[in-house]
Parts: C-alpha cells; sequence; structure tokens
C-alpha cells in the first residue's frame, strides 16, 4: 500500500515504531508500485512514445528483477526521461532520519551521524518525511568529475571545528551517498574517467567507499541507472569491463518507428506559445513532411547515422515552420497561422544544428537538405492524392499556364490562381485542412510542388517566388 502524504503522523523514530510502519529497500519499494500499476493497467510512463512494446517491457522487468539499468541509444531517444520517470514508481513520501547529511533508513542508519544520533537519542530520535521528487540525483558524466563529486571527501571546515583526520565525521559526502534511499542516473557513462568508474564499481557492488585513506562502509539502498551513446560504449571503449558487468540490464532504445509516433511526440513537446488573437492551423501533411524529413535523414548515407538524428529535430524543425508561418501572418495582416511548402527552407538552420553531415563541402549540407526536403514531399503527396487524378491541372501548364506563389504572397492571391486552374479547386478541397483562404493557399503550394517533384510541372525560383510552368 503507497503512502500519501503521511498517513502516520509520526516525528520520532519511537512513534514510526509504534505505528507499526515497515521499511522497504528502493528495489523492494519499485517493484512492489510496479506490480500495483501493472495490476490496475496505470501507465508506467506517461509521455514516452512509441516504446509500448518494446523498451517498456524490458524496464518493467528489470525493476521487477531489481536490477540495475543501463539505456543504450543515440541522441535523442527519451532516456533521460525514462530514467526520471522512475521516480514515480517510489512512495510519495518516506521517514527519514532528521538531522543527519544523507537520508538514513530510521531503524538502520547506516552513517556515523545515523548511528550517533539513535545512540543518543534512542526512539526519540527526530524524523522527516522525504518526497520521492528529493529522492532523485542525476549527474552528467564529464571527464573533470572527481571522486569528490560523487562519493566524497575530506571536509577542510570540519577540520578546521576540531574532527580528527582519521575520523568518518571529518567527510562531506558526495552526490551518490546524499541519494541513499533513491535512484541515481549518470548520464553519458562511458565519459567518465576510470578511475571514477572503479569508486563507482565500489559503490554498486561491494560497498566500501575509500576517501583519502578512510576506508568507509556504506550499505547505501540506492538504484543506480546510466544512459550511454552505442558509438562511445562500443567503439570508444571507455567503459571498464567489472562496471559493465554490474548493470543488472543493458535496454537498447529507438527512435520512433512509424510517422504517427514522431508526430505525436512533435505535439507533445513543442512549445506551446500564447499567440493571442492569432490562430494556429498546422495541416496534416505539413506535419507529416515535417516527421518525413527526419525519418528520410535517419536513413541517409550523406548524414553521420552513428551521431544519430534526434526527435529534437521534428521538435525543432515544426517550431521553426511555425514560427515562419506567424512571421508571414503579421506582415500581411493576417491572423490564420497556416504553414506551407515555401516555409520549408526557414528551416534549414534549426535541421543543421540536429545533424552531422558525413562530408563537410561549402554548399553540400544545403543540397543535401534540399533532397530531405523533395523526398520527404514526395513521398507525402503519394499518401493525399493520386497522380492519375492531377492529370488536367498539369495539361493547363502545358498549354502556356504559369502561376506565382512564395511565402510572402497573401492567402487571398491564392483564390485567383484557383479560379485560374481548372479542377485545382476540387483538389484542394480534398486536402485543405479548413476552407479558410490560409488553409487553401497552403493546399495549392502542396500541390503544385507535388507535381513539380513528380516532374509534371516545371519550377523557377527568384528570389522568395517560385513560378510553377509547364
Amino acid at each position: 500500500m503507497r503512502l500519501k502524504k503521511p498517513v502516520t503522523e509520526a516525528r520520532t523514530v519511537g512513534e514510526l515504531k509504534s505505528a507499526g510502519y515497515k521499511i522497504l529497500s528502493v528495489r523492494d519499494e519499485m517493484r512492489r508500485n510496479l506490480i500495483t500499476k501493472l495490476a490496475d493497467s496505470e501507465e508506467i510512463f506517461p509521455g514516452i512514445i512509441g516504446y509500448q512494446d518494446t523498451v517498456v517491457p524490458q524496464i518493467e522487468n528489470a525493476i521487477l528483477s531489481g536490477q540495475d539499468i543501463i539505456l543504450l541509444g543515440e541522441r535523442g531517444q527519451a532516456k533521460s526521461r525514462i530514467i526520471r520517470s522512475l521516480v514515480s514508481l517510489l512512495d510519495e513520501y518516506i521517514p527519514i532520519l532528521d538531522e543527519v547529511e544523507i537520508p538514513e533508513d530510521p531503524f538502520h542508519p547506516i552513517s556515523a551521524q545515523g548511528k550517533q544520533l539513535i545512540a543518543d537519542k534512542g526512539d526519540d530520535a527526530p524524523l522527516r518525511w522525504l518526497h520521492r521528487d528529493h529522492r532523485y540525483g542525476e549527474k552528467l558524466a564529464t571527464p573533470d568529475i572527481t571522486i569528490a563529486d560523487l562519493i566524497g571527501e575530506i571536509d577542510p571546515i570540519k577540520i578546521a571545528e576540531g574532527r580528527y583526520l582519521t575520523d568518518e565525521e571529518a567527510l562531506h559526502l558526495g552526490l551518490v551517498p546524499h541519494t541513499n534511499r533513491g535512484i541515481f542516473a549518470i548520464n553519458e557513462l562511458p565519459d567518465l574517467a576510470e578511475r571514477i568508474q572503479v569508486g563507482l564499481l565500489n559503490v554498486m557492488e561491494e560497498r566500501d567507499i575509500q576517501i583519502r585513506g578512510h576506508k568507509v562502509r556504506l550499505d547505501l539502498d540506492i538504484l543506480i541507472v546510466a544512459t550511454a551513446n552505442p558509438e562511445d560504449y562500443t567503439n570508444r571503449g571507455r567503459i571498464i569491463t567489472p562496471l559493465k558487468d554490474r548493470y543488472g540490464s543493458q535496454i537498447r532504445t529507438h527512435y520512433p518507428e512509424s510517422l504517427i509516433e514522431e508526430i505525436t511526440i512533435v505535439e507533445q513537446e513543442q512549445r506551446k506559445l500564447d499567440l493571442g488573437e492569432y490562430k494556429e492551423d498546422a495541416p496534416v501533411y505539413m506535419s507529416q513532411i515535417i516527421a518525413e524529413i527526419t525519418q528520410q535523414a535517419r536513413q541517409s548515407a550523406d548524414i553521420n547515422q552513428r551521431s544519430g538524428v534526434s526527435v529534437r529535430a521534428s521538435v525543432a524543425n515544426f517550431e521553426s515552420l511555425m514560427a515562419n508561418a506567424l512571421r508571414r501572418s503579421i506582415a500581411i495582416g493576417e491572423q490564420d497561422i497556416v504553414p506551407r511548402i515555401s516555409d520549408l527552407p526557414f528551416i534549414m538552420p534549426s535541421l543543421q544544428g540536429k545533424i552531422e553531415f558525413e562530408a563537410m563541402e561549402d554548399g553540400h549540407e544545403e543540397k543535401i537538405m534540399e533532397k530531405l526536403f523533395t523526398d520527404a514531399i514526395k513521398s507525402v503527396f503519394e499518401r493525399f492524392t493520386e497522380i492519375s487524378d492531377m492529370e488536367e491541372i498539369s495539361l493547363q501548364f502545358a498549354e502556356g499556364l504559369h502561376v506565382t506563389t512564395g511565402e510572402s504572397v497573401p492567402s487571398g492571391d491564392y483564390a485567383s490562381i484557383i479560379k485560374r486552374v481548372s479542377g485545382l479547386d476540387e483538389a484542394v478541397s480534398k486536402i485543405a485542412s479548413s476552407d479558410s483562404p490560409a488553409a487553401q493557399a497552403s493546399a495549392v503550394e502542396f500541390i503544385l510542388e507535388g507535381l513539380h517533384i513528380n516532374q509534371l510541372l516545371n519550377k523557377d525560383r527568384v528570389g522568395g517566388r517560385n513560378t510553377y510552368r509547364g
């Protein structure tokens, strides 16, 4: 039974004993709460999309078996979010000894300070109730991390106060001991110096912590989880084998396996802005194009796949797309924010910051990104239309018709294009997100660009304007 804001009002060890409170280890506590959630068909990791049949069951198995976990995957695969979500499997509140440096089991303290408190005050030793949000510690592994940061160091202030170097209470404990009775996470584990990894190895297995000659046995009650990139983890060999062996479960994450999952993540993660009088309307085909660009990038031989193409690319690209649509709406005095194909070039800065190219040549990167755009539009266009239904439209251009579009062209100008091109009205009505002029303009650009990519129209680009002709 999980504790809410403490069921008991116990404020001393004696009161806690009288209430019959039973303290579980972190692993037992998480196992019990996970079993309850599974039995109630409760979602274990809200906001984690695309892992329900792959990663999540493996994490559940690791928790049920009480194992430390390492998540292995490229950047932008929700590894950190998953680790932080593990906190939800802890009890909402637990009792710990008050007036002690690290969170201590009131019945079985492990530090010299905690033991002394119990020896001095016995059942009158004070308690406080710790919320689960404060039972999580995290550190990004960097080469400058020291044993003092993670494990501890001699505290010069305590020495100045009169304690001896041989006194255990002269030590200042690090991040890991301060996360006792909780979860400690290390991001990018292979970047941790090998000598620090050795110190972590002792924490995970032997429980012996040595600080400048002090051999302190702290039987820490802690779940240790880590993340790593496969390239660093397997190729650079910067994780010591004994430490790797201590992790009970090595779980491989992955990128979204479907376009729908990618789009769902984008909708969840994008920044929600207060647009005031402006109304945002992103057509489904534009959302799919943004997601398709990322998925095409993950298959491109011109892009470094070892570094991966994060879902953050999709999120940032969509935000940039909508930003340019907003900028246009402000400039031309419209209230509907509807992105168009002609807005796509404006996502290049956000995309370029999220991918690494195999070849670094002047102008080469822009050509690669333009190809990604073209391939994405072609794939989405084929889902939304039948090329055979567009022959009537393309034939009119072959007879000398031409139209001009552009990201700064007012939406009202597209109404005249629809009137001039026979059959375009019907094609637009099938795919436009609404009957607003802005939505109609976006649909017109999508159809014309799709015909161009399928070699049924030619296109001349001058400045920010595109002219489609036969």
